[in-house]
């Protein structure tokens, strides 16, 4: 009898020090679900693919509107805006499917809309929520008829939701173990990575059942990413986590240089080699590391300066930094291919047209369109007024 009681107690405490056996608190109804957590949704029309309007570029701008823009004629097709919202933000992305403009609003609200016409085929609600951010920094995910999404909510904790496309109903819901959450999900291998405080979780993507849940010392704020066979995200100080999508078990782990921190979003892989910027006090890196074996290639320094934003375009990596300055480097090395100082600071991302010789992003006077050749920021469409404290704005070409 003390032998076996010997052996429950190890393996309690195995099960203590090594991971959490994942309990499914997967909720398939509103019933499981209090009143700022339900889902509800509108119907307008049945679902259908749409042709793309590809002379247009989606702008949702920073005071939380989203906008067709014809780049031919240079004028608005159709603008749509949540229903309600206390604050004006944007702080999310759109995904275009099947011709389906799929949004999400900060109030919690996504729309499916046509993006030749601007009509809604569905609005769908993630709880009751009017006074809260409760969708931010959100990209909807969308495979096999499902849209996933993560929101949160000051009180009730933040909550990982899968919505049918066909209408925007409930597919499934789980309640996760921080109250924000502002990183994408990634979808692979039919399979569902995302992170919560400590913990990063793998769901079943059609069921919503839990696989496994690992915790780790400190906040997993990384966006997680693949490379068609390990998972990476990396934790909100200095350590980048290759996992193993079966078992979230660690293949591999890359700690940054000294006083440099935070990831987040700043990551893609592409032909077995992650290219990520790295945060610092004096000095942000952008970094490739070989994706099987976590062996830096090379390394790139911003000297104070702090790297915002980068994307892989035309075989190298593009980006911009806090003071402006925009960017292009060598895959292969890091060598700076090309750079420049802008007189206006983005707040989007990069959107490249198929002109090679220009880009797009979105400043606080509205959209620029930049000449690589002429180093020239042209003012494409102006605001009629200036918001303060921009958080970010988001675009997207048809195509």
């Amino acid at each position: 009898m003390k032998k076996k009681i010997i052996t429950l107690l190890f393996v309690f405490t195995a099960i203590n020090i090594f991971g959490q056996a994942p309990a499914n608190k997967t909720n398939y109804s509103n019933k499981g679900l209090s009143e700022s957590e339900i889902v509800t949704n509108k119907a307008m029309k049945p679902l259908k693919k749409v042709t793309l309007d590809e002379a247009s570029i989606l702008i949702y701008d920073y005071d939380g509107s989203l906008f067709s823009y014809d780049l031919e004629t240079e004028t608005i097709g159709w603008t749509v805006k949540a229903t309600d919202s206390h604050t004006e933000m944007c702080a999310n992305k759109v995904t275009i499917a099947d011709g389906v403009v799929y949004v999400p609003f900060i109030n919690g609200e996504i729309f499916a809309i046509d993006n030749e016409t601007g009509s809604i085929f569905w609005k769908s609600r993630l709880g009751n929520i009017t006074d809260q951010i409760v969708l931010k920094d959100q990209t909807p995910v969308i495979h096999n008829g499902k849209l996933y999404i993560t929101a949160q909510n000051q009180n009730q904790g933040s909550n990982l939701y899968a919505l049918d496309i066909k209408d925007g109903s409930l597919a499934w819901n789980y309640k996760l173990d921080s109250a924000t959450n502002e990183i994408p999900v990634l979808f692979f291998d039919n399979k569902i990575f995302t992170q919560s405080g400590s913990n990063v979780y793998s769901f079943d993507a059609n069921t919503g059942k839990v696989l496994n849940q690992k915790n780790f010392e400190g906040t997993m704020n990384g966006k997680p990413v693949t490379d068609g066979q390990n998972i990476f995200i990396a934790n909100d100080k200095d350590v980048l986590f290759a996992l193993s999508p079966d078992k979230l078990d660690i293949v591999w782990q890359f700690k940054l240089a000294e006083n440099q921190y935070n990831i987040k979003e700043r990551i893609l892989c592409n032909n077995n080699i992650l290219y990520f910027g790295a945060q610092g006090t004096n000095v942000s890196s952008l970094y490739a590391v070989d994706s099987k074996t976590g062996t830096q290639l090379w390394k790139t320094d911003f000297k104070d300066d702090n790297i915002e934003y980068i994307i892989k375009e035309n075989e190298n990596i593009w980006g911009y930094t806090k003071k402006a300055k925009l960017f292009e480097l060598d895959l292969t090395n890091g060598e700076i291919a090309f750079e420049t100082k802008l007189t206006t600071l983005p707040v989007s991302n990069i959107e490249f047209p198929n002109d090679d010789n220009l880009l797009y992003y979105y400043c606080d006077a509205g959209l620029i369109q930049f000449d690589l050749r002429e180093k020239d920021e042209n003012v494409y469409y102006m605001r009629t007024s200036l918001l303060d404290n921009i958080y970010t704005a988001y675009l997207k070409i048809i195509r």
